[in-house]
This record gives structure tokens, C-alpha cells and sequence, in this order.
């Protein structure tokens, strides 16, 4: 079967801005989803609870695996161009479609729990900076909504204020964590040790319980793949724009968490967790108040920015499905007029953003709430990259231009590393709640739980209730291509 032109957006109204991106832009919108100086601040916390000194350990092993994740999309992103990413992948990759509702629904479970990064992560590290803010206790309310509104209004102005300001704040971001990084070891000087490299047989269960948090401090790096329609040449910039994203989080993110485990001291690192900001406090005992100024002033920005680009992404995977009539309302296919911006799933993610954000703030405060709904965010992202995995190795057989290792091996190792660090996931925090009964523990139980359930039962579920009782809706979706590329099912 083919897919022919009239297949297309009809009109203006469903048509985003091309051209308006460039390779480097786009490089750095996809790590400021990744938001390597508010990984400091929340993700990181979740990761040395778990695994104290071999947090790096974590990261480095977390980074290889997000390697291997990035090579459906790599691959994908030679072949289609569209702002539904791994959605749109995952939708055009059989005749049938089977996979397009499935990816578009996990990944709506990801889009709803990891605004909690942002938005309760931002609050979580204003409230805590100082004993005299955090004596208001509701103020933390007034940073979320700020956030909110900020991260909202940026992308409703459309996709080029977004990426330039991402460009520039990005890669000084990065910069700063390097040489910060560098300039900590050095002076730690005979407090280096290799044992935060080093991982005990005995820890292992947890150490990849760690690797939800670990792998979620790399989550976004593929949304490049969300803004192709905007991208100059997208067949050839996406590709280039997502390996100098995942070379430049290794960059900021490693060395800074070696940093970190040294610099706290690998004898007391079991309160680096409990500790209220404790990347700023290494970074004050070693660089001083103007390396703890200057890293408030990146992860305040880091937050902003991971902020903008997720909604910017959200915003255009809902954008994508709902122009396919795949779960959205089919108002979310619009564009702003002069903005050229999916204006109508910015205001709705606004919404939800609102709601999911402030209960779980409420009931557990800012900074384990924001774990808590990361921990789910981390199942519905790892379900997302299964499905796109399945969907590279079916649709390069179809098309034939299937080659082994890219396409076949790779995709397939991936998935089994995935299913793994989901199996302990849920295994662990279960174990941790019926070990240790109490809200928190019970909320993570829950979190995990759920994300299991919705990015997979419900997802297939679904799936399957478009392939039997809309199977045009589910054969056309992610067909169209921002090139004109058309697909064979012959």
C-alpha cells in the first residue's frame, strides 16, 4: 500500500513552521530536556539514595544504555520526519499501526509525571535554599505556578525565541559543570578513590533500581526528533543534532557526579541524599560563594529550560497525534496563526501540568513528590522506547532497508536492558513498601505500579481497540513525512 499526498495536513492551520531550526539548535533544545544542571539538583538525589559512592557508576552505565536507546531514533530519524517522534515511528512502522496508539499513549504517562522534574524540581530547589524561605511553607506553591506559566508562555511564542535561548544557556550550562567538575577533583586531590567506580555483586538489585533515576537524567535527549518538521533538512540535521546531545550529556552530567561522590567524601556519603541541596554544597566547599552562585543561576535556568522543552516536545506529539484523530481532540492539531505553535495542547499540558503538580506537591512536598511522579516518568519513557525499538526492526524489514546490527541486534538488546531495569524497578519498590510500610514508600510502589500498567496493559489495549474498530484512523497514523516521503507496504 502507499500513502499518497493527499494523506498531508490540508492546510495551514495544521502546518508548522519549517526551516526554523538548525543543527546546533536543535542539538541543545534536546539536552535542555535533559537539563544537566537540575539533574544535579533532583535526580541525582535519587540516585546516591540508592547507590551512595557509585552514583557515577549509575550514570556512566545509564549513559551507555541511553546510548543504545538513541540508535531507533538515529536510524528512524534518517527515514521520517515528523513531529510525533517515536509516536510517529511507531504509528507508520506497519500497515496496520498497531504500535502508534501504544507509543502514543505511554509516552502521554511519561508527558504528565515528568513535569514534575521542572515544576516541582524548580520549587523544591528554591524552597530548600535557605532555612528562611523554607519557614513559608506554602511558598514553594508560588515558584510552580511561576514556572508553569514561564515554561508555557515561551513555547506559545513559537519554536525560535525557544531554541535559541536553549542554545545559548545550554552550552554555557555545560561548559560551567565541566570545568566546575575538574576544578573539584583537583582539589580534592588524595580524596579521589576508584571505589565509586567499583560495584558490589551485592548491590546489584538496587543498583538497578538506581537506573530509573540514572536513565531519567538522559531522558529527552531524542525530542529532536519532535521539532523535524521544523528543522532545516531534517533527514540529515536530526541524526547529527541527537549524537552531539547524547556526547555533550556525558560531558556534563559524569564528570560533575564523580565530582559530587568525591567532594561530599566517599566515607559520609550516605547523607549526601538527605542533605538539602547538596550539590550546592559541594559546590560552595570546593569553588566558593561564586561556584555556588553560579550554579544556583544554571539550575535556575536549567529547570527553565528543560521547562520550555518539554512543553515544546509535549506539545507537538500531542500536535502529531491529534492530526492522525489518535487519542487527542482534533483541536490540537491547530497552529497559532502568527506564532506557528500547537497553541491549543500548549494551554491543555498548562492545565494538567497545574493539576498533577500541586496534588503531589501537597501530599508529599516538592522535592519527593517530584521522585515519586519521576518514577513512573521513567517506566512511561522506557515503554515508549520498547515500542519504538519493535517499530525500527518491522518497518526497516518492510521497507528493506533492514541491516542487522542498527535495525535488528541493537534495537533488540535494548528492549531486554529496558524490560530489565523495569522488572527491578517495580519489584524493589514494592519490596521497599511491604519491608517498610508508610505513604512515601507505598506512593513509589504506586507510581511504579501504574506506570507498568498504563504504558502496558492499557497502552496495547488501546492499541488494539484503534487496529479493530478504526483500523483507517489507525493505517494512516504518522504516515505523513515533512519530505513528502512516502511509504510502501507492497
Amino acid at each position: 500500500m502507499t500513502i499518497d499526498k493527499k494523506d498531508k495536513p490540508p492546510n495551514e492551520a495544521t502546518k508548522l513552521k519549517k526551516g526554523s531550526v538548525g543543527t546546533w539548535q536543535s542539538a541543545f533544545y534536546s539536552l535542555a530536556q535533559v537539563g544537566p544542571a537540575a539533574d544535579i539538583a533532583i535526580l541525582l538525589i535519587g540516585t546516591f539514595s540508592d547507590v551512595g559512592a557509585r552514583a557515577v557508576t549509575a550514570v556512566i552505565v545509564a549513559w551507555l544504555i541511553y546510548g543504545l536507546w538513541m540508535v531507533t531514533p538515529y536510524e528512524f530519524s534518517k527515514l521520517r520526519s515528523n513531529a510525533g517522534g517515536y509516536y510517529a515511528y511507531a504509528a507508520a512502522a506497519t500497515k496496520s499501526g498497531f504500535y502508534g496508539p501504544a507509543t502514543a499513549f505511554s509516552w502521554l504517562y511519561e508527558n504528565l509525571t515528568s513535569s514534575a522534574f521542572a515544576v516541582l524540581g524548580i520549587s523544591s530547589f528554591l524552597f530548600l535554599l535557605s532555612s528562611e524561605i523554607s519557614a513559608l511553607k506554602y511558598l514553594w506553591i508560588v515558584f510552580a505556578l511561576g514556572m508553569i506559566v514561564y515554561v508555557t508562555v515561551i513555547p506559545y511564542l513559537g519554536i525560535r525565541p525557544s531554541v535559541q535561548y536553549t542554545l545559548i544557556t545550554g552550552f554555557l550550562e555545560v561548559m560551567f559543570l565541566f570545568v566546575a567538575a575538574v576544578i573539584i577533583i583537583v582539589m580534592v586531590g588524595p580524596g579521589n578513590s576508584f571505589i565509586p567506580f567499583s560495584l558490589p555483586v551485592s548491590i546489584l538489585p538496587i543498583f538497578f533500581l538506581s537506573m530509573i533515576f540514572s536513565i531519567s537524567d538522559f531522558t529527552g535527549i531524542g525530542i529532536s526528533t519532535t521539532i523535524s518538521e521544523e528543522i532545516k533538512e531534517p533527514k540529515k540535521k536530526v541524526k547529527n543534532s541527537l549524537l552531539l546531545s547524547y556526547l555533550f550529556s556525558g560531558l556534563a552530567l559524569i564528570p560533575a557526579t564523580y565530582a559530587l561522590s568525591v567532594g561530599w567524601g566517599i566515607s559520609s556519603i550516605s547523607g549526601f541524599a538527605n542533605a538539602s541541596d547538596p550539590g550546592l554544597i559541594v559546590f560552595m566547599r570546593y569553588l566558593g560563594p561564586i561556584g555556588g552562585i553560579l550554579l544556583v543561576i544554571f539550575t535556575i535556568n536549567s529547570y527553565l529550560s528543560n521547562g520550555v522543552a518539554k512543553t515544546n516536545a509535549v506539545s507537538r506529539v500531542w500536535f502529531s497525534a491529534s492530526r492522525d484523530h489518535v487519542i487527542f481532540p482534533s483541536s490540537f492539531s491547530e497552529v497559532h496563526k502568527k506564532y506557528r505553535s500547537p497553541y491549543k495542547a500548549i494551554r491543555a499540558y498548562m492545565i494538567l501540568m497545574i493539576v498533577v503538580n500541586l496534588v503531589f506537591g501537597l501530599l508529599f512536598g516538592p522535592k519527593t513528590g517530584a521522585l515519586i511522579l519521576l518514577t513512573g516518568a521513567g517506566i512511561g519513557i522506557i515503554f515508549t522506547h520498547v515500542y519504538a525499538n519493535i517499530s525500527l526492526t518491522l518497518y526497516t524489514k518492510s521497507q528493506k532497508v533492514f541491516k542487522w546490527l542498527v535495525h535488528g541486534i541493537v534495537p533488540t538488546v535494548s528492549t531486554i536492558i529496558a524490560l530489565v531495569v523495569v522488572g527491578f524497578t517495580v519489584e524493589q519498590d514494592i519490596l521497599a513498601q511491604l519491608n517498610h510500610p508508610g505513604l512515601d514508600n507505598f506512593a513509589y510502589a504506586a507510581s511504579a505500579v501504574v506506570g507498568l500498567i498504563w504504558s502496558f496493559v492499557f497502552a496495547l489495549i488501546i492499541s488494539y481497540y484503534y487496529v479493530k474498530k478504526k483500523p483507517k484512523i489507525a493505517t494512516k497514523a504518522g504516515t505523513y513525512d515533512a519530505d513528502g516521503i512516502e511509504i510502501n507496504w507492497d
